[in-house]
């Protein structure tokens, strides 16, 4: 799973698969994130991940007028969606068990689609500057 939040709506764009993250989905992000902004500007911040610094990743956000900000390595702190995977981890996972992978996997989709709803006031604790 890959996602972004939006920093001032916390608004959540996810793209899932059953393989591993790769330039392609971080394409298909843009691109999903793209056609939520209704044409504002947007500036979208990553890691380092070599995925997210190719030339692919690169020539689809200058095409989607998507500016990209890469954090400075090692800072993941910085990056507000690895509080929201955080939280994601503690809620789906804390002294739980899923007798399948399609149990887990139902119970991530259910807990980041309650993200407006149920934990929204968390959400909004979560987002706040630091």
């Amino acid at each position: 799973m890959l996602g972004a939040i939006n920093a001032t709506t916390h608004e959540l764009v996810r793209v899932t698969n059953e393989g591993y993250i790769n330039a392609c989905s971080v394409c298909e992000l843009l691109t999903k994130i793209a056609a939520q902004s209704m044409g504002m500007p947007l500036t979208v911040v990553l890691d380092n991940a070599p995925y997210q610094r190719c030339q692919a990743v690169r020539d689809m956000a200058a095409a989607l007028h998507i500016e990209l900000l890469f954090l400075p390595s090692y800072s993941p702190n910085l990056n507000l969606i690895e509080r929201l995977w955080r939280f994601t981890k503690k809620t789906v996972l804390n002294s739980r068990h899923h007798g399948s992978f399609q149990e887990f996997r139902q119970t991530i989709d259910r807990c980041l689609d309650e993200l407006p709803t149920t934990h929204r006031d968390t959400i909004n604790t979560l987002m706040a500057p630091r």
